[in-house]
């Protein structure tokens, strides 16, 4: 039976190479070797690279390509280097080849057949894949229950009031609650997104080998279901060579880090501002000035997403110029991806954790929230409500702020009766023009689809837990479909083990 090696090009082992075919053994040993290995950081995929080498060995006794009795060695061995666990791995370049070597050291010659109709291209394609989804998942669990607390918090907030900025100038009140809501939004579709990364993620590669298929009748589709995927990566050129996978994953938590990290600026723009103080657990002093309280953890959430940015920049860099099919570069292109997640996913938990233990200052908010004549735009709203053109109204209204920083009633008759030529109880009466200028007041007409009123918010919370619904019932379809491939994949080795 003729076998591929291990290496990417697949490099023949027979004891006497022919003419062209360069050995493996070659190139076992050199200075040059500790730079090339990266079995220390596939820690990380040493379960994946065992469940892809049982679903490849059972599916190779299955289509009569290997014997039961190998299947059967091979199965046993890999039992054994699992319990023996990845820092027992023989030096090799790579977690795979390592498993490789430790399951020959166990089985003999015959413990090469597990490679047999296979390249470590597809190899490492597949183990990347098939750990790079748990990722994905684990973080969409993360984000999904960080939606819920803040949706929790602005139900309790409803009818806090408090300034809304644009261009960080006081510019319309709002309430905590609408606010929080924003970012659950914001927080639902990076859900959406990393969901929909995961679908595109999870196909399987196994089998392309190098990038120019096999000769052997392997069945692609059966490694595939054993291991959980929906499908193929279908090309065999392209299975072995693609990142893209890396690349929308990295993107999609590069955007949840900007979330994040926008979450994180506006708590610290508040917290500057006293209206709203951090939990001591979330917050730092100064080394010299005691009577600091900073918000550091935020600060780091902030930082993260230069982090994520970063390594979708550097993975983006790494891929821009690599020709088809395998190059060693790519070697240095997943860390990006795992390096964003990990750092993502902390900062998740430790942003929604800040702000679901603040304290937020009712009197301060409410007092900032009518600071600078916030209510303007209320104002213009009524008289445009009342009848008057709006650009109109708005003229009015400016000219009233331009007589007096905080226009009250008597202000803002003297300029209505002046501009229009008649008077306030033609356009409007006094009460509805004081209403107007309060800030809660102003805040509950703007009860349109997705504004800051309560009734508005309510509507939007339950829309909001109809989708969180829907986003837990795709995971939850998601994992119960990986547990039953695993299980199935289970059941089929221990035919042989």
């Amino acid at each position: 039976m003729t076998h591929e090696g291990n290496t990417g090009e697949g490099i023949n082992e027979q004891d006497e190479a022919p003419s062209g075919v360069v050995r493996r053994d070659r190139f076992s040993g050199g200075p040059a070797r500790e730079f090339l290995s990266s079995l220390s950081a596939d820690e990380r995929i040493f379960d994946a690279d065992l469940a892809v080498d049982r679903a490849h060995v059972v599916m190779l006794a299955e289509q009569e390509i290997i014997s039961e009795e190998d299947a059967q060695a091979i199965l046993t061995a890999l039992e054994d280097v699992e319990k023996a666990g990845h820092d027992s791995l023989p030096d090799g370049e790579d977690v795979h080849e390592a498993i490789e070597t430790a399951v020959i050291e166990r089985v003999g010659p015959d413990g090469g057949r597990m490679h047999t109709a296979r390249s470590r291209n597809d190899e490492i394609a597949t183990c990347l894949r098939y750990r790079l989804r748990e990722d994905i998942l684990g973080l969409v669990e993360s984000v999904i229950a960080g939606r819920k607390q803040l949706l929790e918090l602005a139900e309790e907030h409803k009818t806090t009031v408090m300034p809304g900025y644009t261009h960080l100038q006081p510019a319309q009140p709002t309430t905590v609650g609408h606010w929080l809501s924003s970012y659950e939004s914001a927080l639902a579709r990076d859900t959406e997104r990393l969901l929909d990364a995961y679908g595109r993620l999870n196909r399987s590669p196994l089998g392309g080998a190098a990038f120019g298929g096999t000769p052997f009748d392997i069945d692609r589709e059966r490694t595939a279901e054993l291991l959980g995927f929906d499908g193929l990566v279908e090309n065999s050129m392209d299975a072995s060579s693609a990142r893209d996978f890396l690349v929308e994953t990295t993107a999609v938590v590069a955007g949840l880090a900007t979330t994040l990290s926008g979450l994180a600026e506006d708590m610290i723009v508040f917290a500057n501002k006293g209206l709203v103080d951090l939990a001591d657990e979330y917050s730092s002093t100064s080394s010299i000035m005691p009577q600091k309280k900073n918000p550091d953890t935020l600060e780091l959430v902030r930082g993260r997403a230069g982090d994520a940015t970063a390594g979708l920049n550097g993975l983006l860099t790494t891929l821009k110029a690599l020709p088809r099919a395998y190059n060693r570069d790519l070697q240095r292109a997943t860390h990006h991806a795992w390096d964003a997640i990990d750092s993502i996913a902390e900062a998740t938990d430790v942003a929604i954790g800040a702000v679901s233990t603040a304290t937020w200052d009712q009197a301060a908010l409410e007092s900032e929230a009518g600071a600078g004549f916030a209510t303007a735009t209320g104002v213009a709203d009524l008289l445009a409500q009342s009848g008057v053109p709006f650009r109109t109204a708005h003229e009015i209204v400016a000219t009233a702020g331009e007589r007096s920083a905080e226009p009250d009633v008597e202000t803002l008759r003297t300029v209505i009766e002046e501009e229009l030529d008649t008077s306030l109880a033609s356009v409007c009466d006094s009460d509805a023009l004081e209403r107007a200028l309060d800030p809660t007041a102003s805040v509950e007409m703007r009860d349109s689809r997705g504004g800051p009123a309560a009734d508005a918010l309510t509507d939007q919370r339950e829309r909001a837990l109809t989708t969180i619904e829907d986003h837990q019932q795709r995971l939850a379809d998601i994992q119960e479909q990986l547990a039953a491939a695993e299980q199935t994949l289970s059941t089929e080795v221990s035919q042989y083990v």
